[in-house]
């Protein structure tokens, strides 16, 4: 995404949100289509499971699109991000094709990975996306390393580690918090809190009311956002990584936020009721308020929302296309990019 430029209209925007005081309405519109984008990317890989295209199991961020793309929107494509298992939407609010994603998801050559990495590991260098990982905090000390690179050889870019709460509880976590605040490193920590650790709650699994609060232990600035408000995600983000390219360290930013799935496709969520899931999505959908706000400041009508809607459904359905017809790996390739190298 590219970095802010100019207020999104020409009316006063003084008392508008961030969102629309720092970035122009075309950047707003994009922002409106790679949360369409992740969302039906990731009921079109949905479906395609349940149809036996996509083997193995998946997590998906369904409700969850604001965190990703508010995270990015401040982020050059030469900064880097690592991701999650539940990591799809990270990626494509750091710029990925969908049409390659599918691929990979398809375990298809075309895909970002050759079809070896599938859901939990896509990645793509070539938009700052150090990829996926499959280990729960397994991102964080990463995307330190990346910051340390960034540091010694003075590239000026920011790393990012998405991670769910489950996360905030490992290890690794704490190493790397505390390695980056000793070494004043460019990297930005995100807690993406959607209030399970697969089945346990963070109530029962961590001892401090927010994850944000142990920021304060290794000497950083610790943030609560709402991770449904897009703007509010924006803001935070901007101020993170304005501090980091500063050479003034760390962040750490907790969005909290809700997933409408279970934690994977095997998951018979029982842990939550239908109650509280009916809730978030009635009520806190990130999409649905995003283009209420875009509606009521004037940045987009109904017809213009519509619009963008339907052009997401046809690079959906393009993708699966192409996932569909592209050619699966040869048994005689077996070993390529895993023991031997391309010629």
């Amino acid at each position: 995404m590219a970095a802010p430029a100019v207020a999104a209209a020409t009316q006063d925007t003084t008392n508008l949100p961030f969102l629309y005081r720092h970035y122009p309405r075309e950047a707003l519109l994009d922002a409106l289509r790679r949360m369409h984008l992740i969302r039906q990317f990731e009921e079109g890989a949905e479906e395609s499971y349940m149809r036996g295209l996509i083997h193995g199991t998946m997590h998906l961020s369904i409700g969850q699109e604001a965190s990703a793309v508010g995270i990015c929107l401040p982020l050059t494509r030469e900064d880097q991000i690592t991701s999650t298992h539940r990591g799809h939407g990270h990626c494509i609010a750091k710029g990925a094709e969908v049409k390659r994603m599918f691929a990979e998801f398809f375990g298809k050559t075309t895909g970002y990975c050759g079809g070896r990495g599938g859901s939990m590991h896509i990645a793509d260098v070539s938009t700052g996306n150090l990829g996926a990982n499959g280990i729960v905090g397994g991102g964080i000390p990463i995307a330190v390393g990346a910051a340390l690179t960034a540091k010694r050889l003075r590239t000026g870019k920011v790393a990012v580690s998405f991670f769910g709460d489950g996360a905030n509880n490992e290890g690794a976590f704490h190493e790397a918090l505390n390695m980056a605040s000793v070494w004043t490193l460019p990297v930005v920590f995100v807690c993406e809190n959607n209030g399970y650790g697969m089945s346990t709650s963070t109530a029962r699994s961590t001892a401090v009311p927010n994850i944000a609060d142990r920021a304060a232990a290794y000497g950083m600035p610790g943030v609560i956002v709402d991770g449904n408000d897009l703007s509010a995600v924006a803001e935070a983000s901007h101020i993170a990584v304005e501090r980091a390219r500063r050479g003034e360290g760390p962040s750490l930013i907790e969005c909290k936020t809700y997933r409408y799935r279970g934690h994977s496709k095997s998951d018979r969520n029982r842990y939550r009721t239908k109650d509280e899931i009916d809730d978030w999505m009635a009520n806190r959908d990130p999409i649905a308020r995003y283009e209420a706000q875009l509606a009521e400041f004037g940045i987009a009508t109904d017809a213009e929302i519509a619009a963008v809607r339907e052009a997401v459904r046809a690079e959906i359905a393009a993708g699966i296309e192409f996932a569909k017809e592209s050619p699966a790996p040869a048994t005689a390739d077996l070993a390529l990019d895993v023991y031997t190298e391309r010629n």
